[in-house]
């Protein structure tokens, strides 16, 4: 954040709400965090512009839509060298049930976090497509069994403490 503009506090208020909801009108927003509409649409269009807000969704139930299994499958590759990885990266990206993708460090080289509809789904899974991707040595499979906490919201106030 060196070069792009530091965050006030009518900046903070704003991301903050939008984390909860996306939907808010630009009055509704503004009257929240204390700003009028142009004020507010203009920090709006800002945050954007400077990447700090990527973009909006809108958020699924998964186990309404049938997709209540999560796995998390650590994967361990077969060479470290840069083609190696960026093709193991790349092949990620086709894969739908492949939801996150972190590059980690310790034991195990990457940590995916991938949603079914079924055990059985995922054994096919595994065994056509993961097992099958570029530079993968070995896949091991943790099963979640409930969601403890989930949250797409990132923690502002421990954002604002540096």
């Amino acid at each position: 954040m060196s070069d792009a503009h530091q965050l006030d506090d009518f900046d903070m208020k704003i991301l903050k709400a939008l984390q909860e909801n996306a939907d808010y009108s630009m009055n509704e927003l503004g009257d929240l965090v204390g700003l009028s509409h142009t004020p507010c649409w203009r920090r709006i269009k800002r945050l954007e512009a400077e990447g700090f807000i990527k973009g909006k969704v809108t958020l699924l139930d998964a186990s309404r839509l049938n997709l209540s299994v999560t796995v998390h499958a650590s994967v361990i590759v077969k060479e470290h060298n840069s083609e190696a990885l960026e093709a193991f990266e790349a092949s990620v990206h086709t894969v739908k049930e492949i939801v996150e993708c972190y590059s980690t460090t310790g034991e195990k080289d990457y940590l995916l976090r991938v949603v079914v509809n079924s055990v059985e789904h995922y054994e096919k899974l595994l065994k056509h497509t993961l097992l099958h991707l570029p530079n993968v040595a070995s896949v091991h499979s943790t099963f979640a069994l409930k969601a403890v906490k989930y949250t797409t919201a990132l923690p502002l106030d421990s954002a604002a403490q540096r």
